[in-house]
């Protein structure tokens, strides 16, 4: 069973800071969600730090 950790993230079309789920599976990988706010989609890098669940995002036209 996956374990799913909550994380606040800021949205880097509309800024608004919204909840999200993370799966401690998608650590290394990457994929896009649509803001709650705005629907604007959100590229999210999943990884872990000092064994600690991180994630940035990134707006479309951002290089990561």
């Amino acid at each position: 069973m996956n374990q799913l950790t909550e994380k606040s993230i800021s949205c880097p079309y509309c800024g608004e800071t919204i909840e999200v789920l993370i799966d401690v599976a998608d650590i290394d990988e990457q994929y896009i969600e649509d803001c709650q706010v705005c629907c604007k989609p959100i590229s999210f890098v999943v990884f872990e730090d000092n064994d600690e669940l991180n994630v940035n995002v990134y707006s479309e036209d951002e290089a990561f």
